[in-house]
């Protein structure tokens, strides 16, 4: 297949940009860089079969010759980046999603979108299956971006029932692995950078909130998998294993031997979700998918790759 990659040079475009180019495709990355980075792709310049477009996607695109798939990750994702980006966030996920969904149309190829659990908002179902509606504020400091993805969403689907067009929905939950960002916000990078100086990491709140962490190997096979199937319908990615943000905490000064230790504060941003974990029973149905890569292994791949980076 010949497929374009939105938001190609970020964490995980970059990385699906490499799956896609190891199962033979062309691959076409295309970011505004705007928090994507072309440190994550430069192992690709010069490949015959990848080519790197610097555009922004709320503006319209253009594509020479033809495409199989295109598939959407283009967005900011970390609270720090779409609170600091608000309008950016809301304009990828409308003018963005409308460009990518109309070009796909006019080359005949199949459209997956890069959407988030953030849907789901501070979900009052536990653990949240692709049923749920959500629960979420639609003018609070998140909203931003939950709004623009579930924008996104009914976007999606709007060109599949109109316009028949193949398309896919991919819902994220948190995802790590290397070639995050330092400075992007969120726990995972935090407390490694923290840790690896030598810091106390810092919990917001008490530390029972509770996340689910899918290691980036694991989600990319996720995002392949869906994009070959039939499925129309939105889809959990993301690993069931629940984990609380203080042990998550421990867990990483132990790995990294950090006697440092944890320090508390208070929240930083309201609306922050109490409990995160994906229900990924049509994942495993449908696409015989699920994680393989435990925490602390996952961890540990992540935190080598910090290490010269810190």
């Amino acid at each position: 297949m010949r497929v374009l990659v939105t938001g190609g040079a970020g964490f995980i475009g970059s990385h699906l940009c490499d799956r896609l180019l190891a199962e033979g495709h062309q691959v076409i990355a295309m970011d505004n860089l705007i928090t994507g980075s072309t440190r994550n792709i430069a192992h690709l310049a010069g490949r015959d079969d990848f080519l790197f477009i610097k555009h922004n996607v709320t503006n319209y695109i253009y594509i020479a010759g033809p495409l199989d798939a295109v598939l959407h990750l283009a967005s900011p994702a970390s609270p720090i980046d779409y609170i600091q980006l608000p309008i950016q966030t809301l304009k990828v996920g409308s003018l963005g999603t409308l460009n990518a969904l109309g070009l796909a149309r006019e080359k005949g190829a199949r459209f997956l979108l890069a959407s988030t659990s953030e849907v789901y908002g501070d979900p009052l179902v536990h653990p949240q299956p692709e049923t749920y509606h959500g629960n979420v504020d639609p003018v609070g400091p998140r909203s931003v971006y939950d709004e623009a993805k579930r924008f996104a969403e009914a976007l999606t689907m709007a060109y599949h029932h109109t316009h028949r067009l193949d398309t896919r929905i991919a819902r994220i939950f948190n995802c790590y692995g290397p070639r995050m960002r330092l400075e992007d916000g969120r726990v995972v990078p935090n407390f490694i950078a923290q840790a690896l100086r030598g810091e106390p990491l810092t919990v917001y709140g008490d530390g029972s909130q509770t996340r689910s962490f899918c290691y980036i190997s694991d989600l990319v096979e996720g995002l392949y998998r869906l994009l070959l199937s039939s499925e129309h319908q939105p889809v959990n990615l993301g690993n069931p294993h629940e984990v609380s943000i203080l042990d998550f905490a421990r867990m990483i000064n132990t790995i990294t031997g950090n006697s440092a230790g944890i320090i508390f504060q208070d929240r930083r941003i309201k609306g922050d979700p109490e409990k995160r974990r994906p229900d990924i029973t049509r994942a495993r149905t449908l696409l015989g998918w699920e994680p393989q890569v435990s925490l602390e292994e996952g961890l540990r791949l992540t935190i080598e790759w910090f290490r010269d980076r810190v």
